[in-house]
């Protein structure tokens, strides 16, 4: 009988959950990119979604980020640039700027959704259904059922 192979240390788990996450943002944009939008980074997702349908203010989205209300400015800042979202006045605080989803927005989520159910059926192709259920099946297991945090890029800080 063969000898059983040895654990592999500690570190190389956060390594690999890592390592597949970036393979599929980093996929996920090169898709973008051919799709209509070249400009998309991935604090950029993140950002959108701490918007979120209903919009948000630059506090708001700070909060859900994790990081500073400057900090969120110049990422709504830039996302104002190339299209993805606008100011608008609150319609319930005439002293606050809602920030807002655009078309050019929306389309880029709508798109990002529909790239990813692609990128997860390759993962099947690759690994199979058996095993791609088992993984997210444990994944949901040991992460927190508290909804998928969108605060990344102030986690990384």
């Amino acid at each position: 009988m063969p000898p059983a192979p040895e654990d592999p240390p500690g570190f190389e788990l956060p390594l690999l959950l890592f390592a597949g996450f970036r393979t599929l943002i980093d996929e996920l944009h090169a898709e973008l990119a051919r799709c209509g939008h070249p400009d998309a980074r991935p604090v950029h997702g993140f950002a959108m979604q701490a918007i979120g349908p209903a919009g948000a203010t630059a506090s708001e989205v700070g909060r859900r980020l994790g990081v500073s209300k400057q900090a969120a400015g110049k990422t709504v800042d830039r996302l104002a640039a190339l299209g993805y979202v606008e100011r608008v006045d609150d319609p319930h605080d005439a002293r606050r700027k809602l920030i807002r989803l655009t078309p050019h927005g929306l389309d880029m989520l709508n798109q990002s959704a529909e790239i990813f159910d692609r990128l997860r059926a390759r993962w099947v192709e690759r690994l199979g259904a058996e095993r791609v259920a088992s993984l997210e099946s444990s994944l949901r297991t040991v992460v927190p059922a508290t909804g998928f945090p969108v605060d990344v890029p102030g986690w990384f800080g």
